[in-house]
């Protein structure tokens, strides 16, 4: 056995894994005064919101699988917004917008409905244990943001890198996310009155609080006072969607995933590739090992950068990319020696700042979270009186009218961000939540982490401590294959002399490219009960902790 630079955290009742100490705490709390998983997991997000604000929040979107250890059945809740009716490609057309001209990524055009509100609530109200009120749930992020709370290292340096656009003289209020028109240094006390308030608002009137009233009014003056389109219309209309997860088999475990408009589908395509090998033989993070994977990853997004898009406004063939024989096909491409890239359909862009966390509760319950600004402050455009900053996720949509993922009214665009299930095949019994966040990072992350565990048989701090490769910069598919301090100097060369562009290895805050992540592995007891273990990354300033 090989050890990571530090242990896994093992309890009995419930454990949370995240970003942040202090919203890790506040979910325990949660589980704690009888909440369950859900519960506990919306709960980080609210304290995610206040404590870490470059990555997350209400002005963003979310996506969570619950596994109900009940029925032993993984559901989904799909929390991410939609372009405004008003939004349309010939309007772009005429502003000048085009594939080869895109909207500048912080332009208020990329604001789509900010749907984690609506995300919390429904996943609270569908998965939660009905003990605790949304007030209840939200409080340690009130009283974190009215009290206020010591900035973690980590965030502080995101925080300082995302706050020229805050400090920018058009955007009225960046200053609410400041300190005396700063970043918080690490260690400094932060407080939030503005957004305190706002989460006092959705605590007492529900998602009416958010969609509906001042706060939906100063979004949308927000918006188009800086030339984006919204109505007060677009924001009431908004709904969540409980999709069913999609999945696939690999080595004994079925992989679970939110389908499109996220590209969950892409880790599971990837999967389905490399299940054609036996690892037993494969030196983990060898040439031949990180060769593999690589390519997968580089077929799988091929297909996925053009296929995934909003299944409700265009034909997503879920079925025929997650098929086996569509693998073994790609299988295939690999054994030929052809160059992975040379498939690629396009791309949409994308960002690399979110946060993931997972829960897990007495009742053998699990959660797995995401929730996301896009790129880092999103469009950093912050409503007056709220205290947070819009995202600009429709940045993801595509200009080319004749992609799936063009842009549209009243549709879903591309998504980056997705939370990962696994249960064991033959029982349906829950085997893992886990998550790798960060852009295109996020599929890859999810199968170097899986097969960290499957396949080499690394507890959860173990897997997420390896070194891992990133296909591209975070924001886009294509480029070199940078890989993370760690991974051999010879095993670089070695992969550049097959014909990989390669860069690294990558040192300091520049591991942020290789994603942060969270897992939660569950143990059956013989008396029924439950024992978690629980890794968080040490790329991050979090920690798993437990009870």
């Amino acid at each position: 056995m090989s050890f990571s630079t530090c242990s896994p955290v093992l309890a009995l009742h419930g454990c949370v894994a995240c970003n942040q100490p202090l919203a890790a705490e506040a979910g325990l709390r949660i589980l704690r005064s009888g909440g369950n998983a859900a519960d506990a997991a919306v709960a980080v997000a609210a304290c995610m919101n206040v404590t870490e604000p470059c990555s997350t929040g209400v002005g963003g979107d979310c996506f969570c699988l619950f596994y109900d250890a009940a029925n032993e059945k993984v559901h989904g809740v799909n929390g991410s917004g939609r372009a405004s009716s008003l939004q349309s490609l010939s309007m772009l057309k005429e502003l000048g917008y085009s594939p080869n001209n895109p909207i500048p990524d912080r332009h208020a055009l990329n604001i789509t409905i900010p749907g984690a509100v609506a995300g919390w609530i429904d996943t609270v109200n569908k998965h939660g244990s009905g003990k605790l009120s949304v007030g209840d749930i939200l409080q340690p992020a009130i009283d974190l943001a009215e009290n206020g709370f010591p900035v973690a290292p980590i965030t502080a340096h995101f925080w300082d890198l995302g706050s020229g656009d805050l400090k920018d003289p058009h955007n009225l209020h960046g200053d609410e996310m400041l300190l005396n028109g700063n970043a918080p240094k690490a260690g400094e006390i932060m407080t939030m009155p503005h957004l305190a308030r706002t989460l006092k608002t959705i605590a007492e009137h529900g998602k009416a609080g958010f969609y509906e009233g001042r706060i939906a009014e100063a979004i949308v003056e927000c918006v188009t006072s800086h030339s984006g389109v919204m109505t007060m219309e677009d924001l009431k209309d908004h709904v969540s969607t409980y999709d069913e997860p999609i999945k696939t088999s690999y080595h004994g475990y079925d992989i679970w995933e939110i389908p499109p408009n996220g590209q969950g589908i892409t880790a599971l395509m990837a999967l389905n590739i490399l299940e054609g090998y036996d690892f037993s033989s494969i030196e983990h993070n060898s040439t031949n090992y990180l060769h593999l994977l690589v390519e997968a990853m580089h077929l799988s997004f091929a297909d996925t950068t053009w296929y995934c898009s909003d299944p409700s406004k265009v034909d997503v063939p879920i079925n025929e990319l997650l098929s086996k024989d569509y693998a073994a096909k790609r299988r295939a491409l690999i054994k030929q020696g052809s160059t992975a890239s040379q498939y690629s359909k396009g791309s949409p862009t994308s960002g690399n700042d979110t946060v993931y966390f997972c829960t897990a509760d007495i009742h053998g319950n699990a959660c797995s979270f995401i929730n996301s600004n896009f790129m880092g402050f999103g469009t950093a455009l912050v409503p007056k009186g709220c205290g947070f900053t819009l995202h600009n996720r429709g940045a993801s949509f595509s200009l080319n009218p004749s992609h799936p993922n063009v842009i549209a009214a009243g549709k879903r665009p591309y998504h980056t961000i997705i939370p990962g299930m696994a249960t064991i095949a033959t029982s349906g019994d829950l085997y893992a939540a886990f998550g790798v966040m960060g852009g295109y990072m996020q599929p890859q992350g999810h199968v170097q982490v899986l097969l960290n565990m499957i396949d080499y048989g690394m507890d959860p701090q173990e897997a997420l401590n390896k070194p891992r490769f990133c296909i591209g910069t975070g924001y886009g598919s294509a480029g070199a294959v940078s890989l993370e301090e760690g991974v051999s100097p010879e095993v670089i060369r070695q992969l550049a002399d097959m014909g990989h562009k390669t860069k690294g290895p990558i040192t300091g805050y520049n591991r942020a490219l290789f994603g942060r992540g969270q897992i939660i592995v569950h143990h059956q007891r013989n008396n029924g009960g439950h024992v978690w273990w629980a890794g968080s990354d040490n790329r991050g300033d979090g920690q798993a902790i437990g009870y």
